[in-house]
């Protein structure tokens, strides 16, 4: 019995989910009725709007920064690929196709921690998938051997900085909710500076390589 599967059919149909969940971030904004533009004109139906704007753009991005990471993986897997590597994916698509309701459900009720804590642990759910879902493409291609220990394990970790970090902001809301509104952007600062550090990793351990080939 085979047990491998297309890599091309399992990453289409992955690059997909994605945007299907993203393009559906944008229509959970509902369109206003006609007695609302009239009660309060366009700008003010825009702003009455704001917190489900803020939400679709603080998803499509964490969003968008799975897929990235997904797709970088992806292309270092070979033509076909494993049973472990296709159910990884399908439980990481689970939580993604999950996105546009959780974000919708944080949006219209702002002020409610309780579905701020289910968004975050929506996003919290994806970080942990994908981070096992980069694991088994490691393990599978052997990719500590080709691509280092390090960018290895910074891969992995990737994944689980966005989850840790939404998990912190569900622990600060109940103290302080407008400020756990605000810390999914460590995201980016931790991100920022692994990248920096594993790219002068690398580049010290190209330069040891050199001079020892010289």
């Amino acid at each position: 019995m085979n047990n491998r599967f297309p890599t091309d059919r399992v990453v289409y149909f992955s690059d997909a989910v994605f945007a299907i969940a993203m393009t559906l971030l944008v229509l959970e904004i509902k369109l206003p009725s006609l007695e609302e533009v009239q009660a309060h004109g366009i700008t003010g139906v825009l702003v009455r709007r704001t917190p489900n704007f803020i939400g679709y753009l603080i998803s499509f991005f964490v969003t968008a920064l799975f897929w990235k990471a997904h797709l970088n993986i992806c292309k270092y897997t070979q033509k076909e690929v494993n049973t472990s590597f296709l159910w990884f994916n399908l439980l990481l698509l689970l939580f993604v196709v999950l996105m546009p309701f959780s974000t919708a459900l944080y949006s219209n009720y702002l002020s409610s921690n309780n579905a701020f804590f289910f968004y975050s642990g929506n996003v919290a759910a994806i970080g942990i998938a994908m981070a096992l879902f980069i694991r088994s493409v490691i393990r599978s291609e052997n990719l500590r051997e080709r691509l280092g220990r390090a960018a290895c394990n910074w891969m992995v970790q990737r994944s689980l900085v966005v989850a840790l970090v939404f998990v912190l902001s569900a622990v600060v809301a109940p103290f302080s909710a407008p400020l756990s509104r605000y810390v999914f952007l460590l995201i980016f600062v931790i991100h920022a500076w692994g990248d920096r550090r594993i790219k002068r990793a690398q580049a010290r351990a190209a330069t040891a390589t050199s001079n020892e080939s010289a």
